[in-house]
């Protein structure tokens, strides 16, 4: 029995498109496909921050297709509200969570999602006991007696 290289239902596959497919899809085909807040927004143009970012991207892609570049350069920004394309794949974008850049890998499985979505901006509160790791206020509580 021959070993397949990789069955046909495992590639990656958004909406029934291929990588590939999303990769040749003009922005209005491409809308179509995404759910509907992104189709909106797609659709109403991009704002200029937005624009100014999918031209670094580009400019980045195109001097990898010539050799220019052996390895992408991650792409600082603070658009958080930037929809993930299909020609931002492969890419690392970092984005800004208030606080610092968060390196973020685009894989196929981002597309249509926005790029704050992969970069928190608040942290998971860990409280520590009274007294330790906490505020003046916090040494004065009462014990349990």
């Amino acid at each position: 029995m021959a070993l397949e290289m990789r069955p046909e239902w495992r590639k990656f596959r958004y909406r029934g498109k291929t990588l590939e497919e999303l990769m040749k899809m003009g922005l209005e085909e491409l809308a179509e496909l995404l759910p509907a807040r992104q189709r909106r927004s797609l659709k109403r143009g991009f704002t200029p921050a937005q624009y100014k970012l999918l031209m670094k991207i580009r400019k980045v892609r195109r001097k990898l297709e010539e050799g220019k570049l052996k390895k992408p350069p991650v792409i600082k920004t603070h658009v958080r509200d930037m929809i993930i394309l299909p020609e931002m794949v492969g890419l690392t974008i970092a984005v800004y969570n208030g606080k610092q850049f968060i390196p973020v890998r685009i894989v196929p499985e981002m597309i249509g999602h926005y790029l704050g979505e992969f970069s928190h901006t608040t942290k998971i509160v860990q409280h520590g006991e009274p007294g330790l790791k906490a505020t003046k206020s916090s040494l004065h509580v009462a014990s349990k007696g």
